[in-house]
């Protein structure tokens, strides 16, 4: 990417990551990043944006795995009239300093898991406020992030974060299991929780660690991961203590329950009887402006009037009738939109690519659909990443499979590995898509991988 362009605002500050205040260049044009508060956006907002992509860029919209949404190719000279407009709709942060810190992930059904402990919207609505309104974590790097989970089975728990919290039964209610720099542990070979703390000291954990970081990290060290450097856990640990108290609980070897599968797609009941929510992911991120109109159609007219982004890159209808959901998924059929995940585009992630990314090494976006050409169907099958450079843009976790671009139309084939680091295991070398294919499919056909 090339420089950002700025609003004229002493208070968005230079950064190579897009935001909505701040358009950055790319090969293909401009780029804003709408973060949307827990993933959601009414049907107005999604309209609204619709129309600002179809007279300001190419009308290309695509859906991040942080359950955003962004908006590629605006032209230049329409950067502050788009601007306005997503401000105008009620899109943006309250004051200018809050947009890089609005990097909160829930699951995009809260609110509506039967296998929630706890509806997690207020604390992150209270928490959001809280970053928005206090100047002095306005500081905090664009990159981060930040994860609530009440537990639902629709949640992500391999994208890496600088703090995350998980609900858990306590004696007395509901707390949460916390960590710094990684994910909540499900197996035991993940890095454990560093404590619990009752859920009504959860909003006040949350604004002690980021103020104890904002007080160690040195200028260079952005991330919580980068700060562990200097100061282990324990320590850590031992300054939360100092300002919280006795709040603190040991975690001894708590797990989180493993997230379902493919929850993301096709019809699941909710906790409220007789209503139902349906996923649908985009092909390969991307949402056209007819599509977007769409789905604003069907939230309005069967279900709650909003739309819920998902980190699969795919959006969440919820509320919508049981008696309605065959009308739902024949409508999302119709507009292009992916609702079983046996199939292939279903589970493959693609960047943006040569076509878009001056760093791309390979046009990603038209590999991967060649490659769901020739890949077998099944839910079972394991999912695939293609990224046109080493960065990993698209993916904030590491899939089975990552297929790495070294030149235009050839990859390095990779599986991940459980303790590895990088991309996992080189299988291939300077692969077309078709060789790619067929050696996952041979790999896929005798070894058990997991989403």
């Amino acid at each position: 990417m090339k420089q950002a362009f700025c609003i004229p605002s002493p208070a968005v500050r230079p950064s190579a990551c897009p935001g909505l205040l701040r358009i950055v260049q790319a090969k293909d044009g401009g780029i804003c990043r709408i973060k949307l508060p827990c993933g959601r956006l009414d049907v107005d907002q999604a309209e609204r944006i619709a129309r600002a992509a179809l007279q300001h860029a190419g009308g290309v919209i695509e859906a991040t795995n942080r359950g955003n949404l962004q908006i590629r190719g605006i032209r230049a000279g329409n950067e502050d009239a788009l601007i306005g407009e997503l401000l105008d709709a009620g899109l943006g942060p309250r004051t200018p300093g809050a947009d890089d810190v609005r990097n909160l992930m829930v699951s995009p059904a809260a609110g509506v898991d039967p296998q929630a402990l706890v509806d997690i919207s207020p604390l992150a609505a209270e928490l959001l406020a809280t970053l928005e309104n206090t100047p002095r974590l306005h500081a905090l790097s664009p990159k981060f992030a930040l994860l609530l989970d009440g537990g639902e089975r629709l949640a992500m728990l391999e994208h890496p974060h600088d703090i995350w919290l998980c609900a858990l039964p306590l004696e007395e209610g509901v707390g949460y299991a916390f960590g710094l720099a990684g994910c909540p542990p499900v197996s035991a070979n993940d890095a454990p929780a560093l404590a619990i703390v009752p859920a009504t000291q959860a909003h006040a954990l949350i604004i002690a660690l980021l103020d104890l970081f904002l007080e160690l990290a040195k200028p260079e060290q952005t991330r919580m991961r980068h700060l562990q450097e200097n100061h282990a856990p324990a320590e850590l640990l031992q300054r939360l203590q100092e300002r919280l108290g006795d709040a603190l609980l040991p975690a001894g070897e708590w797990r989180r329950a493993p997230a379902q599968g493919n929850a993301h797609l096709g019809v699941h009941a909710q906790r409220q009887p007789g209503l139902v929510h349906i996923g649908a992911a985009t092909v390969l991120g991307r949402l056209d402006t007819r599509q977007l109109l769409g789905l604003a159609d069907l939230a309005r007219r069967y279900g709650d009037g909003n739309l819920r982004l998902t980190p699969w890159q795919s959006v969440l209808l919820a509320n919508i009738t049981e008696t309605a959901a065959d009308a739902v998924i024949h409508s999302l059929h119709a507009i292009g939109l992916l609702t079983d995940a046996s199939e292939p585009l279903a589970r493959i992630i693609a960047c943006t690519g040569a076509s878009g990314c001056a760093k791309g090494l390979a046009d990603t976006k038209a590999d991967a659909l060649r490659l769901g050409e020739l890949l077998p169907a099944g839910e079972e099958q394991p999912g695939i990443h293609l990224t046109g450079c080493s960065r990993s843009c698209a993916a904030a976790h590491r899939a089975p499979f990552t297929l790495l671009a070294v030149a235009e139309g050839r990859y390095d084939l990779f599986a991940r590995q459980p303790l590895g680091n990088g991309f996992g295991q080189l299988l291939g070398h300077h692969l077309t898509p078709d060789e790619a294919a067929e050696l996952l499919a041979s790999l896929t056909a005798t070894r058990s991988f997991t989403r």
